[in-house]
């Protein structure tokens, strides 16, 4: 997977979320096949991932899941997110800093998304653009480069922080 890099002033869009059931029912039915076995804590993570609109880091996980009166260790979430990222059912957002934020990757691409990131104050904003998608195959027929997944980053100033700016 590729992350491309861009500079750009973000605008903020609706995307719609994923369907949180299906996808903690194949998370929790393929990490049972994986042979790993369920427990409270690592159904709470799921079920907070599987919840939420946009990417997420380990810490906000941990502290939402603490707010909602559900305490799971920050080593807890870790580990769970590095299972669900071996076996590709998290999709990890490398946000700058040396920090990560995780989403529901789905089969089949649906619900794909790429997100833009405030370079002032760390907001990440989720965006479709079919107009970018056909760009990015046309660019894999005209380098006849089988484009499989990939992720766009862009980076800039999101409309808050401009407007202070």
């Amino acid at each position: 997977m590729r992350t491309i890099i861009f500079k750009v002033v973000a605008i903020d869009p609706n995307i719609p979320t994923p369907p949180a059931a299906d996808w903690i029912v194949r998370a929790e039915e393929s990490l049972r096949a994986a042979g790993h076995r369920s427990s409270a804590p690592r159904s709470a993570v799921l079920e907070l991932i599987g919840n939420q609109e946009c990417v997420l880091s380990a810490r906000e996980i941990a502290d939402e899941l603490r707010d909602r009166g559900r305490p799971v260790g920050v080593a807890t979430v870790y580990r769970t997110l590095e299972v669900l990222e071996a076996m590709r059912l998290v999709q990890r957002l490398d946000v700058g800093d040396g920090s990560a934020r995780y989403e529901p990757a789905l089969p089949g691409g649906e619900h794909h998304h790429h997100h833009l990131i405030c370079d002032s104050c760390g907001r990440v904003t989720p965006f479709e653009d079919p107009r970018l998608e056909r760009a990015i195959d046309d660019l894999g027929r005209r380098l006849d480069y089988a484009v499989g997944d990939h992720d766009v980053i862009l980076r800039g100033v999101c409309p808050q922080c401009g407007r202070k700016g």
